[in-house]
This record gives structure tokens, C-alpha cells and sequence, in this order.
């Protein structure tokens, strides 16, 4: 199955089902000489593990990570570095009764159709289940961009229609939304009530912001830094939009209000994100991304089955109400990701700079 690696020079491969036996990732191109523990690992995967927010699903995995290779003695080595999460608390029975039905807004119909077979249980690789080990090799190279001053912090600005109007990030460990908005925090969680005691799920938007890249990095024309970032959002399941800098409302603009004026101190403004003609700007980059609704509800739902009859299913099992918040520490994941890759590689290309 193609699809499953993610980079150039910082490269990963994620591998493992829902409801298989483990779930992880090998990641290759990582310098030697790193810290990096099970520790380390475990600071990334409790924030994405659920039971943490209303919107979360009531299954319950312990998400301990397992080093098993490329660290020795706390640092990495040079060598492929694999981690392993096992699972745990796995009911695939709760997916015996519509094993032959196709669930609206999941990826059962399209995985027939490329393959032939699927697996049912959770969704298999479709599963957001799959983002651990996105998650476990982010905290490696998180330690990378930290050692180079860099960050990423991903924040809850909209929420089932619900929109964060203040940027105070100091509140966000306050509410289990990691809004920056306390008030709208506060509405967000009279939503989410209100939704799941009709049996339907949210979404909601994401704004991820990466302060201390250095100007420079990205290729140019076909791997720029923006399209890379954008891909990789966008092979975040649940995520069906993203916007770098002003995005959509730009084409509302004209170029004087667009145009970030450039003075001796910097950038006067920051419409573009952070980004040009692909390339960082130093300043800091910017992006939002849409997260649809969880697709697993409870309400009835018309649909067929595999033998392309009419039908109408009710999903059963642990579901999100919805996939923010804890999609956004996959979001920071995402781009902490890309941005260590083109960073070694702005490195080779001058380690001086």
C-alpha cells in the first residue's frame, strides 16, 4: 500500500490498523547525537490520546510508546529510529453488525474500490487510530526544531459555528477546547451538549502558528514550503481545507492591502503567512486548517451495502463528537514534520546560514 511515508531528508513510514495488534512508525534521516526518549515520545502522545475533552471517545488507551531502535543511551544514532504504541482496548465487535455496510463519510467505499478488500474494524488505516505514529515521530523532531529555536502551537478558533474572537493563548490550558477564547470556550462546551444529545458530531477550524523559522526555507517551484505544508494538513483524515496566511480572504483584497510592507525592523504586517514565492520569510508562519465533522454518529443514515443495496445504518462503538481538540496536536505534528525536513535541508544546502 503506497502513501505510507511522509519527508525527504527527515523521512517517515507509519504503519499498524486500528484494531491490529500495535500501531507506529520508523523514521529514517534523523541526525545522530539527538536526546530523545520513550519520555519525550509520551509528552506528544498524551495530548492526542483520548478522554481528555466532552468531544473525545470513551476509548481508553494507554498510548504507551516503545523505542525500539536507532536510540542508545538517550540519544539517537544516526540509524532508523522505530516506535511502537500497542493497542490496547480494541472492540472490533462493535463493527460485526455493519462489517457489509458502507458508513457515510468514511472511507469504506473507496477502499473497495481501490483494493478489493478493507478492513472494517475502526476503518483500518483510515482510522485517525493511524496518527500515533505521525505524532511519536513529531517529538523527535520537535526536539530538532527546538534546539534550533524553533515552535508550533496549534489552537481551537472555531468550534461548531462557535468562533474564538481574542488570541489569549494564555487561557488555552484552561478549557479542554485549547481555545484562546475563554468566553467562547464556554459556548463551545453548551455546542457540544447540545450535539451529542442529538446524536451528531461538530467540526470546527484549527489555526497552527510556527514561530522562529528561519527565512529560507522551502524549494522552489514544485516543493515549496507552503504546498508542503498544505499536503501534509491535508493528509490529516479529518481535514478538508487549509489556508496559509490571509488564504480565502486574500482574493478579497487588493494588492496594497495584501502586500506586507518590508521597514528595517521586518515585516510590518503578515498577510502572507509567513511565506514567499514558497519560501520562509522569518517571519512567523500561519495557517488554519477546516476539520469536517466526526462521521461516525449515532443517528440513522441512508447508505448500501456491499452488494449495492439500499440500506440505513446507525454507528455503534466509541466515537469523537469531534476531532478537535485532539487533532490539533496531529495538526502541530504535521507541520513540526515538514519544517524539520526542509530545515536539514536548508542545512546541506548551507549549514553556515
Amino acid at each position: 500500500m503506497a502513501g505510507n511515508t511522509l519527508g525527504g531528508l527527515f523521512r517517515i513510514t507509519t504503519w499498524g490498523e486500528s484494531h491490529g495488534e500495535a500501531v507506529g512508525v520508523v523514521i529514517d534521516g534523523a541526525p545522530a547525537g539527538i536526546p530523545f526518549t520513550e519520555e519525550h515520545v509520551q509528552a506528544w502522545l498524551d495530548r492526542r490520546k483520548p478522554g481528555g475533552a466532552k468531544t473525545s471517545t470513551s476509548r481508553k488507551e494507554p498510548d504507551r510508546a516503545r523505542i525500539l531502535s536507532g536510540v542508545f543511551e538517550g540519544k539517537t544514532t544516526g540509524t532508523p529510529v522505530s516506535i511502537m504504541v500497542a493497542n490496547k482496548d480494541a472492540r472490533s465487535s462493535s463493527y460485526a453488525d455493519i462489517m457489509d455496510l458502507y458508513r457515510p463519510g468514511h472511507g469504506d467505499i473507496t477502499y473497495d474500490a481501490k483494493y478489493g478488500i478493507r478492513d472494517y474494524r475502526g476503518g483500518g488505516r483510515a482510522s485517525a487510530r493511524e496518527t500515533v505514529g505521525r505524532v511519536a515521530a513529531a517529538a523527535l523532531a520537535g526536539e530538532i526544531l527546538a534546539a534550533a529555536g524553533i515552535s508550533v502551537r496549534a489552537a481551537t478558533i472555531e468550534l461548531g459555528g462557535v468562533r474564538a474572537l481574542k488570541r489569549d493563548y494564555g487561557t488555552m490550558a484552561e478549557n479542554p477546547y485549547l481555545c484562546p477564547d475563554a468566553e467562547a470556550a464556554e459556548a463551545m462546551d453548551a455546542r457540544v451538549d447540545e450535539v451529542r444529545r442529538k446524536g451528531d458530531s461538530l467540526g470546527g477550524v484549527v489555526e497552527i502558528i510556527a514561530d522562529g523559522v528561519p527565512a529560507g526555507l522551502g524549494e522552489p517551484v514544485f516543493e515549496k514550503l507552503d504546498a508542503a505544508l498544505a499536503g501534509a494538513l491535508m493528509g490529516i483524515g479529518a481535514v478538508k481545507g487549509v489556508e496559509i496566511g490571509d488564504g480565502f480572504e486574500a482574493a478579497r483584497l487588493t494588492g496594497s492591502e495584501n502586500n506586507d510592507p518590508i521597514t528595517p525592523d521586518g515585516f510590518a504586517s503578515n498577510h502572507a503567512g509567513g511565506i514567499l514565492a514558497g519560501i520562509s520569510s522569518g517571519a512567523p508562519l500561519v495557517m488554519r486548517v477546516a476539520v469536517k465533522p466526526i462521521p461516525s454518529i449515532t443517528r440513522e443514515q441512508e447508505t448500501i451495502n456491499t452488494r449495492g443495496e439500499a440500506t440505513t445504518i446507525r454507528t455503534r462503538g466509541r466515537h469523537d463528537v469531534a476531532a478537535v481538540p485532539r487533532v490539533n496536536v496531529v495538526c502541530e505534528a504535521m507541520v513540526a514534520l515538514v519544517l524539520v525536513d526542509h530545515f536539514l535541508r536548508q542545512r546541506a544546502v548551507s549549514w553556515n546560514r
